[in-house]
């Protein structure tokens, strides 16, 4: 197996002394997961962080081998995770999509959604900006992975209505947590608690 692609990353843990195991999602191939040398050292630290875009080079000589992963980054949004709301967001995002997605299987629009939906949490002023945005997402990942036809809220808009948009978000949590992370450990939804938590503030 080699594949190529632009990829987003969404979760990188430790591996050996130096090495990190990482999953990423592309456009073609979807879900998948590599070995990077040396990924916890200095040079890699910065572009070893959840949202960042890369240019992915998968490589495995055999099926069966968790393949090795070079990239070279393409768009850094490291620089939100300093910020509390956006860098929630963020991580929330990144989390879902690793933990629902199955491997090996394409979604291109989701995962142009996501890589918009992590420019405008990048790009907005404010949450504002972007709640919108996430919203759509989420609703797309359940639509994507076969539960769209189940009721889902309306959403509001969150220039006029902040407070009816947070409740949307809110509703979706029960679907969510049910039909996409029933078999996800728990602190994939700690992520999203999280993010709620902070939104809630702004209201």
């Amino acid at each position: 197996m080699h594949l190529r692609a632009s990829a987003i990353l969404l979760a990188s843990r430790p591996h050996g002394e130096t090495g990190a195991i990482v999953r990423l999602v592309t456009a073609q191939h979807g879900l998948v997961a590599g070995y990077v040398a040396g990924g916890r050292g200095r040079q890699m630290r910065p572009i070893m962080i959840p949202g960042n875009r890369v240019a992915l080079d998968l490589a495995a000589r055999s099926s069966g081998q968790l393949p090795f992963a070079k990239f070279e980054l393409e768009r850094s949004r490291a620089a939100l995770m300093t910020e509390p709301v956006p860098a929630a967001a963020i991580s929330w995002s990144c989390a879902l999509t690793a933990a629902a997605l199955p491997e090996r299987a394409p979604f291109p629009p989701l995962y142009d959604a996501l890589d918009a939906l992590l420019e405008a949490i990048c790009v907005a002023p404010s949450a504002r900006g972007w709640l919108g945005a996430l919203f759509a997402y989420e609703v797309m990942v359940l639509a994507e992975l076969g539960y769209g036809a189940r009721a889902l809220p309306a959403r509001p808009d969150p220039a006029t209505d902040l407070a009816g948009l947070l409740g949307a978000l809110d509703a979706l949590c029960a679907p969510i947590a049910h039909y996409l992370l029933d078999d996800a450990r728990g602190d994939v939804m700690a992520a999203r608690n999280l993010l709620m938590e902070r939104l809630a503030r702004m209201v």
